[in-house]
C-alpha cells in the first residue's frame, strides 16, 4: 500500500450494516509512501493506522497510482 498526504484512506465496512470510513492522509510514517498513516476522519479524530486488507487508499484528484 503506498500513499502521499492528501490522499484518502478508505475503510469498508466489516460487517453487515457498518458503514465505510473515510480518512484524509496527513501524514506518512513509514518508508517509501508505505504505512504506517496518521489520518483524520471525517469526525476531526485523529490516528496512526497500519491499515487492513479492507482499506483502500485514494489518490488526490490530479495525481495518479
Amino acid at each position: 500500500m503506498h500513499a502521499t498526504v492528501g490522499d484518502r484512506l478508505l475503510m469498508h465496512g466489516r460487517i453487515v450494516g457498518q458503514r465505510d470510513r473515510v480518512a484524509q492522509i496527513i501524514e506518512v510514517l513509514g518508508s517509501d509512501g508505505g504505512p504506517p498513516f496518521r489520518v483524520r476522519f471525517e469526525d476531526g479524530h485523529e490516528a496512526i493506522m497500519s491499515p487492513g486488507p479492507d482499506a483502500v487508499v485514494r489518490p488526490v484528484a490530479g495525481r495518479r497510482e
